[in-house]
């Protein structure tokens, strides 16, 4: 079968999924092992007597693999990538608010109604809230400004980490790796984390860059992987899609040194400074 013959000539933002779905575990991993300083779950014996105190997430059945985290705001599903224990990175459109024909606005949700789920099994073993959105005021709709980072309510000790590749952006032939959790129509399995077919970079644009490589809905956010697996070099950004995930069709990734004006932001109120103090990111073109 022709892989390329059912892809749509034009990129479309790969978020397109519903919070109904379920997600499983990206398989071929190996285990990561918690190191003495994880902090292990909370006792039900703790809550008892209307003790309001939630439980602690239970650390010790992380993965090496689980800095591929899924977003869920709303009914919208995407990916995105632990970059420290506190911050997820991720795709602007997915944080978009959506009016009532499901079209982008240029305004964001509000960050208590956003949530991360880690793990990657059929239900994910923990979850946490998100207390900041940073994102450039452009971006809403994917293209440039397709950036964001997002600010979580409390460190996840013992949870693996990725490095952000901010100095040195992709080369042209690099290979690269994508990883998400999107599941296309024609899958005949449920939404897990799922490392992509990838390929060599195309194009190198101002704020993106483009290969070929196989993208599903709700693969938006996540991770576009170096080739020796350490660092993430990009963003999910859009593609052209059809049915299946075995579609190889134009992809195109957010790049994260033009986009790096959410970083410091972030930190800094990862760090406890209020968002309303810290100075709007950048990276959208002059009007």
């Amino acid at each position: 079968m022709n892989r390329r013959r059912s892809a749509r000539s034009s990129l479309i933002p790969a978020a397109v999924a519903v919070a109904a779905t379920l997600s499983t575990a990206c398989s071929g991993l190996k285990p990561f092992r918690v190191s003495s300083k994880s902090e292990p779950p909370t006792s039900p014996a703790s809550l008892a007597n209307g003790s309001r105190t939630p439980p602690m997430i239970p650390f010790a059945l992380a993965r090496e693999d689980d800095y591929v985290v899924r977003i869920v705001a709303g009914k919208v599903t995407c990916s995105g990538t632990l970059i420290s224990e506190d911050q997820v990175l991720t795709a602007h459109h997915c944080v978009s608010e959506r009016n009532s024909f499901g079209e982008f606005v240029e305004h964001d949700v509000a960050a208590s109604s956003v949530r991360v789920e880690l793990g990657g099994d059929d239900l994910p073993w923990g979850e946490v809230g998100v207390k900041a959105i940073v994102a450039p005021p452009c971006g809403h709709a994917a293209g440039i400004g397709d950036i964001a980072v997002l600010v979580l309510e409390r460190k996840l000790i013992g949870v693996a980490t990725v490095t952000p590749r901010l100095d040195d952006g992709p080369r042209t032939g690099e290979a690269i790796e994508p990883v998400g959790f999107g599941r296309c129509a024609l899958s005949a399995d449920a939404i897990r984390r799922r490392q992509r077919v990838g390929g060599t970079v195309a194009d190198i644009l101002d704020s993106r860059f483009r290969l070929t490589a196989s993208i599903c809905p709700g693969d938006s956010g996540g991770p576009a992987m170096s080739s020796n697996g350490s660092e993430v070099v990009g963003v999910i950004s859009r593609a052209a899609m059809d049915g299946s995930e075995h579609t190889l069709g134009r992809a195109e990734f957010t790049r994260l040194a033009r986009g790096r004006s959410v970083f410091a932001p972030a930190k800094l109120i990862a760090e406890g400074a209020s968002p309303a103090e810290v100075p709007p990111a950048g990276g959208c073109p002059a009007p």
